[in-house]
């Protein structure tokens, strides 16, 4: 059995370091195959995981998403690739960032402040002499620089100046009322279900436990009920439910709920509260 000890010395004593990567290169192109040859170049004995290439391309909102509800379930010292959106500037630089026992590198452009729901542990802009003389591809030429460094045991501060704060986006965020929660679609699932900004945890502070009316597509579908799984509903029925993210989705069972309420990315969804 390995036992993952986050601190960074410790990597040099793992049998497997397990690295992810997150991106919008799709599988047609040699992004993801340069990226992973080089970083077995670095560290033959790397475990690297494909979360996924499909990311809508230059989609912040998206690949926090997917990072958001995918990194809690791995181990601790894992460290994430994210290759969404790389390009820098001053504001928005190449960064390393600790929390919750893994390591996490890509830009700062806001997608850190989606993926975590709390600050960081520890943020880092990294500042590395890159092995390209080509500027278009940093994470095979800083970012994997940066994780295997971390392999062999260098401190996050090795790679660049500390920072106090990472850039704020707020996507996930509804608008809450005293009596109601307006919130939007912030994904679209490969089945078509519209997963809103509203979390259970939200709609329960908000509610208490209150009769509500969950209305969408300029108020002409109108819900008063949250199921548990979909098929507690007549195939091609509407269902609200909260499904594995956290966040209340709103589906057609056996159905494609995008497609035939015309619905997308940002449709908003509101939900009153009878007071």
């Amino acid at each position: 059995m390995i036992i993952y000890n986050f601190d960074p010395a410790s990597y040099k004593h793992m049998e497997t370091p397990v690295i992810t990567l997150t991106t919008d290169w799709g599988t047609r192109d040699f992004y993801a195959g340069a990226v992973k040859g080089k970083l077995l170049s670095k560290i033959p004995n790397a475990r690297i995981i494909d979360i996924s290439h499909q990311v809508s391309p230059h989609d912040i909102i998206h690949a926090s998403f997917v990072i958001k509800n995918v990194f809690p379930q791995f181990p601790e010292g894992t460290i994430h690739l994210i290759g969404v959106d790389n390009n820098t500037t001053y504001e928005q630089p190449h960064a390393l960032v600790k929390a919750g026992g893994q390591y996490f590198i890509g830009t700062d452009n806001g997608i850190f402040s989606l993926i975590f729901n709390k600050k960081p542990e520890l943020i880092v802009h990294i500042d590395v002499h890159q092995e390209s003389d080509y500027f278009t591809f940093p994470v095979r030429d800083i970012f994997c620089k940066v994780a295997a460094g971390l392999i062999e045991g260098k401190a996050p501060e090795d790679f660049g100046e500390p920072a106090e704060k990472i850039r704020q986006l707020q996507a996930f965020q509804p608008v809450i009322t005293n009596k109601a929660i307006k919130a939007k679609v912030i994904h679209v699932d490969r089945y078509k279900n519209l997963v809103t900004n509203i979390s259970y945890q939200t709609f329960q502070e908000v509610g208490k436990g209150k009769p509500f009316e969950l209305h969408f597509h300029g108020g002409q579908f109108r819900i008063q009920s949250i199921h548990t799984e979909y098929n507690e509903v007549n195939e091609a029925e509407i269902v609200a439910i909260f499904g594995s993210s956290g966040f209340l989705e709103i589906a057609l069972n056996k159905g494609k709920a995008s497609e035939l309420l015309g619905m997308s990315l940002d449709s908003p969804v509101i939900v009153e509260f009878k007071r």
